[in-house]
């Protein structure tokens, strides 16, 4: 599928365009916030194609795309209007307001305004990081090029007010323009060099009306730009349903920045500077004296804040940290805890005797060492749950261990190996022994812990031999070139027949890739003679999607396999297929699940190849086909599953 296609397919699966009230993306997800959660369909999503995983998690519908996700949200934007993730959103609700916990309103507000502005923080981050190691080497000290290099990698901490103006408007859906406005304020030379002229002037303050403003610097904070833009987004249509229509453009910006201004820079700079220094500072003073069990508890429960989202919410103190004190203390468990997750992702490639779950282990182990972890957890460790676990472990132990020689970072980038120059400590062999131990504590926890590759993770082979003789009730009638039920019984193998009939193809001969190249499940593909799907089991139906070109199964026994009728066909939005079965509706061998018209496809344009994939793969030794080419009927036995 392409980006395109799995575009449309998330936005019809969010519930619409209409649904959607804000979408962001991070390094490999959608973030959406919708109207309405239950328009969302979490287990069609999570079961699309090119989705790795979906969840609702501090107020958001989370999509983890992997490494495409913002060609994706391109894609998505091209979709729909410019209020979704766009330029200026409008100040007025889109729909009915939703009671909704406080603390994930909090969350969901902090990763809506940091995850657009992540990736000049990362980019900065890095800039600084190849300064450090060029200043390292003794090179071109005190050069021009050196001295460039340390602005770039500086230059989002001078200018920050003005990135997270942007991102706050966005985000409370006001103008951008004003709260850019609003950080001008902040960062006016007026403000700006009579701060930094006290010790010399003396003079801390400047009458306003009567009212002192503090001098102080603003170029690196985080909580006083963000304050005014929520407040502006209160007053700006308050002011604009005053004024008449007539003068809207002329009175309405002249009002709100007469007010704000002068408000950020008496009330909400210097409470906003104050809470940014106390928790920069609490986080500072928990470390120093609980440094070993506050850096492990933090370290062992960071990959558990990927899995939710929620490693966004600690993105401000981070900022924060190396903004105000030069480093910060967090990062370094970050680190760990990426590292750790590579480690355990290598173990899983040992362990397991699936081809398709080593590639995907050792792809995913390669990117987590880099700083993206996502594809390890949700593709590989969190499938088997203990080397997930064990990478936690693993991540504590050596979080701890950083936080006991006081490692630090100085600059906000991916925590991998490309990253190191960033990275202090007591000495600096600490941080190279930090990552040469989590990457081995989490492989060798997850060697230590195993992994279950049987069904549903927790039946003992035997428990999957036993469960030969439900498949061989729920099948039908093999043909006589078949292999017959009690042969598959002995030999504790178990049969799937062929729900449909036609020609077999390999699977590697379908045009889209994510099938191809078993992306999704290892299995056959059918060219159908015969526009009929039927019941290859007893089971039931786990995901029928709108558009009724595709079908997730599920068996009795925990057999979970994808039925996909052509290449692209959900462009055609339904057209031509008639669905016979509901999500969710329990059923029989045999049973006509959906009817399509062939000739009508073809017509079209559109391949009617249709791919037949194990989709829980990893809980078997092996997934074979009983042939690659040749004719096959339905109900006649089509893929082998070896416990």
């Amino acid at each position: 599928m392409n980006n395109k296609d799995l575009a449309k397919n998330v936005l019809d699966l969010v519930g619409g365009e209409q649904n959607i009230s804000g979408l962001t993306h991070c390094a490999t997800r959608l973030r959406f916030v919708l109207k309405d959660d239950n328009k969302a369909d979490l287990k069609a999503l999570d079961q699309l194609e090119g989705v790795l995983r979906a969840q609702n998690s501090g107020g958001q519908v989370q999509i983890v795309i992997g490494a495409k996700v913002d060609a994706v949200y391109n894609e998505v934007r091209s979709l729909t209007s410019d209020r979704i993730g766009g330029s200026e959103p409008s100040a007025e609700s889109d729909g009915p307001k939703k009671k909704r916990n406080p603390i994930n309103v909090v969350l969901e507000t902090i990763a809506g305004i940091f995850t657009p502005v992540l990736p000049a923080l990362v980019g900065c981050g890095m800039i600084k990081c190849l300064a450090t190691v060029i200043a390292a080497m003794g090179y071109l000290e005190g050069s021009g090029f050196l001295t460039i290099i340390n602005m770039i990698g500086d230059c989002i901490f001078y200018f920050l007010p003005f990135f997270l103006a942007v991102s706050a408007a966005h985000r409370f859906k006001t103008n951008p323009y004003l709260a850019v406005a609003l950080a001008a304020g902040l960062m006016h030379p007026t403000i700006l060099n009579a701060a930094s002229q006290i010790a010399e002037t003396g003079v801390n303050s400047i009458d306003f009306l009567g009212m002192p403003i503090l001098l102080m610097k603003y170029s690196s904070s985080v909580i006083p730009i963000i304050l005014a833009v929520w407040i502006m987004s209160y007053l700006y249509p308050l002011v604009n349903r005053v004024i008449p229509k007539f003068l809207q453009v002329l009175l309405t910006p002249m009002i709100v920045l007469f007010i704000m201004v002068p408000v950020e820079l008496i009330v909400l700079g210097p409470v906003g500077s104050h809470i940014g220094d106390w928790l920069t500072n609490g986080i500072n003073s928990l470390f120093s004296t609980a440094g070993v069990l506050a850096g492990a508890i933090l370290g062992f429960f960071k990959p558990i804040m990927v899995m939710f989202g929620m490693h966004y919410a600690i993105m401000p103190i981070q900022v924060q940290q190396v903004a105000t004190l030069g480093a910060t203390v967090l990062l370094p468990t970050a680190l760990a805890a990426n590292l750790a997750q590579a480690g355990a992702a290598f173990g899983v490639f040992v362990l397991t005797k699936s081809k398709t779950m080593k590639s995907a282990a050792a792809s995913s182990g390669f990117t987590a060492l880099f700083g993206i972890t996502e594809p390890a957890i949700y593709g590989v460790t969190l499938k088997y749950k203990r080397p997930f676990f064990a990478g936690c472990l693993a991540a504590g132990i050596v979080s701890g261990f950083y936080s006991l020689v006081h490692t630090t970072a100085n600059a906000i980038s991916l925590p991998g190996l490309l990253a190191l120059g960033t990275y202090t400590s007591d000495r600096y062999i600490y941080v190279v022994i930090g990552c040469i131990a989590a990457i081995v504590l989490g492989f060798v926890f997850t060697l230590m812990a195993g992994i279950k590759e049987n069904v549903e993770g927790a039946k003992s082979k035997q428990q999957a031999t036993d469960a030969v003789a439900n498949i061989s009730t729920t099948v039908a009638t093999p043909a006589i070139s078949a292999p017959s039920v009690s042969e598959a019984s002995a030999s504790s193998d178990m049969l799937i027949v062929s729900p449909m009939t036609g020609e077999i193809k390999p699977i590697s001969e379908v045009e889209d890739q994510a099938f191809a190249q078993e992306l999704m499940g290892k299995g056959i593909a059918v060219v159908p003679t015969e526009g009929k799907v039927y019941a290859p089991f007893d089971g039931v139906v786990e995901a029928l999607y709108r558009t009724k070109h595709a079908i997730g199964l599920k068996a009795a026994n925990g057999v979970e396999i994808l039925i996909h009728i052509g290449v692209d066909t959900v462009s055609l939005k339904g057209k031509y297929f008639n669905a016979h079965i509901q999500q969710g509706q329990a059923i029989k061998a045999g049973d006509l699940l959906v009817e399509f018209d062939p000739e009508g496809i073809t017509a079209a344009g559109y391949n009617t190849i249709t791919s037949i994939v194990v989709t829980n793969m990893q809980q078997y030794g092996d997934v074979l086909t009983t042939a690659t080419s040749g004719p096959i009927r339905e109900s006649e036995a089509l893929i082998k599953l070896i416990p």
